[in-house]
């Protein structure tokens, strides 16, 4: 039952070495279930176990973790799917992986070598889906750390449209934002060169922020209107853990 294609396409951008570790990882799996055969099943898990990092089954969350967790995960699926030119979701999990509580995987439906202004935004928009799912169940008070990747990942995308893709109309198509240099002799390590007056420093700023601002609301307004779907997902991922596009 195992599919190639299907393979290939939630791969992207694997070497022939990194699938050559997928099938290695599918054959473990197979092995400590006694199987002498590799089936469609392992290559998902070894997959899974690549792309997203291996299953902390052993780590223990409370009941209260779970659900924000669920919320949280949920928030980013449903916004992903509302906005215009996100990739499709893929799976969605509350169990451990890596450093994370739980993973929404996205998967594109093709090759794609450059991103559309909209297709940004849109991913902007999912990355703040989990954190205002807990706004709207915990209320200001009770959000947590969770979302800290996700800010950081949304601030950088901003602001690279606005200083390195010319995607800002208040700045135009102009680079401002000069690329890490290698530390040479003659170079003091520490010093910065800064490429921008503190006129444009704060436009940039500015921009950002409504990039930012703009995202968060249209996530929050899918959400909110959505609210009773948030709930079903929280509740179905609670139940079985990890759903998928199913």
């Amino acid at each position: 039952d195992v599919a190639p294609a299907f393979i290939a396409r939630v791969t992207p951008g694997f070497s022939g070495a990194d699938l050559a570790n997928v099938v290695n990882e599918a054959a473990l799996f197979a092995a400590r279930k006694d199987k002498r055969t590799v089936a469609m099943a392992e290559f998902d898990q070894a997959k899974d176990k690549i792309m997203m990092g291996a299953e902390r089954k052993s780590m223990v969350m409370s009941e209260k973790e779970k659900r924000n967790t669920a919320y949280h995960e949920a928030g980013h699926c449903i916004v992903a799917y509302l906005v215009p030119e996100h990739d499709p979701s893929y799976k969605v999990t509350i169990i451990p992986r890596g450093r994370a509580l739980g993973v929404t995987m996205f998967l594109p439906e093709e090759d794609r070598y450059s991103l559309s202004k909209r297709s940004i935004v849109s991913q902007i928009c999912s990355l703040f889906g989990g954190r205002i799912a807990e706004e709207l169940t915990l209320g200001l008070d009770g959000i947590t750390t969770g979302a800290a990747n996700d800010i950081e990942r949304a601030t950088k995308m901003a602001r690279a449209m606005v200083t390195k893709w010319g995607l800002s109309e208040e700045l135009g198509p102009l680079m401002y934002d000069e690329e890490d240099e290698e530390v040479f002799l003659g170079k003091s390590a520490g010093a910065t060169r800064s490429t921008v007056s503190v006129a444009t420093a704060s436009k940039i700023d500015r921009e950002v922020r409504s990039i930012i601002d703009e995202a968060y609301a249209t996530a929050k307004r899918l959400l909110e209107e959505n609210r009773d779907k948030l709930d079903i997902m929280a509740e179905t991922l609670l139940e079985y853990e990890t759903i998928d596009r199913d």
